[in-house]
């Protein structure tokens, strides 16, 4: 039977490993925007290979696009991934856009969004193994939270 998450844990545990660099770090990231362009920021929480939380990430944008603020979060995640040798990422996110666009399914065609594709290219490639998933909204409800304080931080509204 496949295990399931514990209410601390937002991924089921991983299968045991028999060294560190089998071992997956992984991370939900979200980003949204209030209007498209309007107030814009992204979300992430990132777990070891434990399902321990090691990082929250949010930040305001300023005025964005919805698809900029996804690609900003996944950055995020990245950036952090290669400060800490994270080695082996698995990132999930809601952006279908986006998750398809860097599995290569669809062409980034908005002028925007292409140094942002480009760049999350050139991080992922210095990962020893990277996984990208699409999940539905639900899945990513702690992502999505973060995103939407840092856009009511940014906007000056109190926070939950």
């Amino acid at each position: 039977m496949p295990s399931r998450p514990t209410p601390s844990s937002l991924f089921p545990p991983p299968h045991p490993s028999t060294s560190p660099s089998d071992s997956w770090i992984s991370a939900h990231c979200d980003g949204g925007a209030r209007g498209n362009p309007g107030p814009s920021g992204y979300g992430a929480v990132i777990e070891d290979p434990n399902g321990q939380t090691v990082a929250r990430l949010s930040e305001f944008l300023g005025v964005q696009t919805n698809n900029y603020a996804e690609y900003s979060a996944l950055l995020a995640v990245l950036a952090w991934a290669v400060e800490h040798n994270a080695g082996n990422l698995r990132v999930i996110s809601d952006s279908e856009l986006m998750v398809k666009q860097m599995k290569g399914q669809y062409k980034v065609k908005n002028p925007g969004l292409i140094p942002l594709w480009q760049e999350a290219k050139r991080r992922a490639a210095r990962l020893d193994s990277f996984e990208l998933r699409h999940t539905l909204r639900r899945g990513n409800k702690e992502a999505d939270r973060l995103a939407n304080q840092a856009m009511d931080k940014g906007m000056g509204r109190a926070t939950s």
